[in-house]
């Protein structure tokens, strides 16, 4: 089955719904989500989106502490663009109807978190990803020109090497994607396609992250020939919950930001100034580093969030999700500290993009957590990761309507191949390399390496790739058997680039390497 648009955008989180809404002024544009609509990182967002907003700050300033959490890694030309379109996309946000919070004098009401030398935090409560995303889909849902479709997982990019016609020029002319409903491959096809996934939070064990991010549109890319840099920056959240049954709930950075204590659960020690001048306020990476080191010098589960101190009405007022949500776990977060651990939370390497989102194959635009623009260097600073998500969409959107004609005309494609299908009784060999792929990256390749775990962690990718490749071979597709495909691909371009970096900055933190290095460089891959 094939079906035929304008524009194809894969992800129907806040950069795709961006791309989408800005593109459907002049096109038919179809939004492919893996799961239900919003089902992605950000509807799990809790802090807010970084702008400068108040009298006293500036675009110099967020700048500044936009490329010091970065380490320098950042492209500078790019965080400019990025920081100084911020208050226009909040406006614009705003104008789709999300209720941002107001301070007493009707002004937006702003927050600070860790990094940031101002408030400029503008959010809903905590559950601002929540929010926009509603404010996204609503609008999406109300325009006659995009198509949403739940349900499709993608598996690879339509090229010439796709059409009945051979071609080798690389240009992508959409995907393959197999529906959940009817379990058959289907082609959707366009001029022009906005790759819009997310990240690879899920190659690892401990994550933050939706149960869908397994780097689909990373490795996906990768295939298709596009540049992946950057990806041995992974960043790990200080803070989430350490619950048996809860396993992936993030408390926000805001919770810090508005006054949170980190303590030693069985002395109370506030250690974070111990590690940083900034305490509970230095970057995410600093943090995360503390947190895993107070873990496991004292053989510890976890390590104490404390709010309490901040009085029954502030933290309801300032955290209502957070607070109702481990209410209903037994922990009273107004009377008793948090328990966290630090988890995976967010992909900063990813597909190279340029200012307008390209990659480097012809007709493949890139926007949000999927990609390595430039802005957020070795660490991400909090909060920016929803901007860079509107600012791209918006940009993709704009560079595709400039570049309408130059794009080659979509050719006759060739159904997938279903010459292959075989039903499998040994499903449970996905579970198994699924399982011992997110073990050995979280063992190996976590928050602090070695070149010795990195090897290792190599040697496993090596091995378990040619099961995978087996598997994938000779067995019909699945969902989970797509995924597991990804993560493989995606663990060993973490792997590979983090081998490839002889010093710690930022994310990467290594005990054979643990200076800085002399200069900034990104690591590029290329297939």
């Amino acid at each position: 089955m094939r079906r035929q648009f304008d524009v194809l955008v894969i992800g129907s989180g806040a950069a795709g719904l961006t791309a989408a809404l800005n593109l459907a002024e002049h096109y038919d544009v179809a939004v492919l989500a893996k799961g239900k609509l919003g089902g992605g990182a950000t509807e799990w967002a809790q802090g807010g989106v970084a702008a400068v907003l108040e009298e006293g700050d500036s675009f110099e300033n967020h700048i500044r502490d936009t490329m010091v959490a970065g380490a320098g890694l950042n492209d500078r030309d790019i965080v400019e663009m990025v920081v100084s379109r911020a208050p226009a996309a909040i406006k614009k946000l705003a104008d789709l109807g999300v209720p941002f919070n107001l301070d007493e004098d009707g002004d937006w009401h702003l927050t600070k978190e860790g990094g940031h030398s101002h408030r400029r935090i503008v959010h809903v409560h905590d559950a601002t990803g929540w929010a926009i995303a509603q404010a996204l889909q609503r609008a999406a849902e109300e325009c006659e020109r995009i198509t949403l479709i739940p349900d499709m997982v993608a598996i690879d990019f339509v090229t010439g090497k796709n059409a009945v016609e051979f071609s080798t020029s690389g240009a992508v002319h959409g995907v393959y994607a197999l529906n959940r409903e009817t379990d058959q491959v289907e082609a959707l096809t366009a001029r022009a396609t906005v790759l819009a996934s997310g990240g690879a939070g899920r190659t690892y064990q401990f994550s933050t992250a939706p149960r869908g991010a397994t780097g689909d549109g990373i490795a996906m890319a990768w295939r298709a020939g596009c540049r992946v840099s950057n990806m041995e920056f992974m960043q790990f959240h200080p803070t989430c919950l350490y619950n048996l049954e809860v396993k992936n709930f993030l408390i926000t950075e805001a919770v810090r930001g508005e006054g949170g204590i980190l303590r030693h659960p069985e002395s109370g020690h506030r250690y974070m100034p111990d590690y940083d001048p900034r305490a509970e306020l230095a970057p995410r990476d600093i943090v995360a580093r503390a947190n895993d080191a107070e873990i496991k010098r004292d053989g510890l589960d976890y390590v104490h969030l404390d709010i309490a101190h901040k009085g029954p009405d502030f933290v309801k007022e300032h955290f209502p999700t957070i607070y109702d949500k481990l209410m209903g776990l037994g922990i009273d977060i107004t009377a008793e500290p948090i328990p966290v651990v630090p988890a995976q939370h967010y992909t900063c390497g990813g597909v190279v993009v340029d200012e307008h989102g390209r990659t480097d194959a012809p007709g493949l635009y890139a926007a949000g957590e999927v990609t390595q623009s430039g802005l957020h260097g070795a660490n991400r600073l909090a909060s920016n990761s929803l901007l860079e998500c509107f600012v791209f969409g918006d940009a993709a959107a704009e560079h595709i309507r400039e570049c309408w004609d130059t794009f080659e005309a979509v050719p006759e494609v060739r159904p997938w191949d279903e010459s292959r299908v075989t039903d499998s009784d040994e499903e449970v060999v996905i579970q198994q390399l699924w399982g011992e792929i997110r073990r050995f990256m979280w063992n190996y390749v976590g928050i602090v390496r070695t070149t010795k775990r990195l090897e290792r962690a190599k040697n496993r990718v090596d091995l378990l790739r040619k099961e995978v490749d087996d598997y994938y071979r000779h067995f019909r597709v699945t969902p989970d058997l797509i995924e597991l495909r990804n993560l493989m691909e995606v663990s060993d371009l973490i792997v590979r680039s983090a081998l490839s970096r002889h010093e710690s900055r930022g994310l990467h933190y290594t005990l054979d390497y643990p200076e800085l290095g002399e200069e900034a460089v990104d690591t590029v891959l290329v297939p």
